[in-house]
């Protein structure tokens, strides 16, 4: 399956298509591993990330939420590109998600800040990728 994202004039780097396959985008979106201690500081960043608003077990400082699953073990759970679908577009695999579409553009619930451009841009995906894979059981540091 072929997903393809649009955007607007309004972001720096437009979304490239990606290729779904199964329940994952086995490929990076941008061609290159990312870097595991800047996908921590975006994961765990409150204004960035966002992703302790709904997840605990990331580490971090920030007050975490329990809308979605605790994230403690979750690199033991899913592979890289099982990872890379839920945070390019969740919705793919469950229409009635709460969780954010990270690099999808159209048809999005996200404030008008945000229309028309992804909330991470696709290095920054790759590095929370990086960080979330390492993360394989029990508390991460904080």
């Amino acid at each position: 399956m072929l997903l393809a994202l649009t955007q607007s004039a309004h972001a720096q780097t437009p979304p490239s298509p990606v290729t779904i396959v199964g329940d994952a985008i086995p490929d990076p979106l941008d061609g290159r591993t990312g870097d595991a201690e800047r996908g921590r500081a975006i994961a765990t960043d409150t204004r960035k990330g966002l992703c302790p608003l709904c997840h605990t077990g990331l580490g971090g400082t920030a007050p975490s939420g329990d809308l979605g699953p605790d994230l403690a073990d979750v690199g033991a759970r899913l592979s890289a590109g099982r990872l890379r679908l839920r945070l390019v577009d969740g919705r793919v695999l469950n229409p009635a998600s709460l969780m954010p579409s990270y690099y999808r553009t159209d048809g999005t619930r996200v404030a008008s800040a945000w229309r028309g451009r992804p909330v991470l841009e696709a290095g920054e995906i790759e590095d929370v990728i990086a960080y979330l894979v390492t993360l394989k059981g029990g508390a991460a540091t904080p």
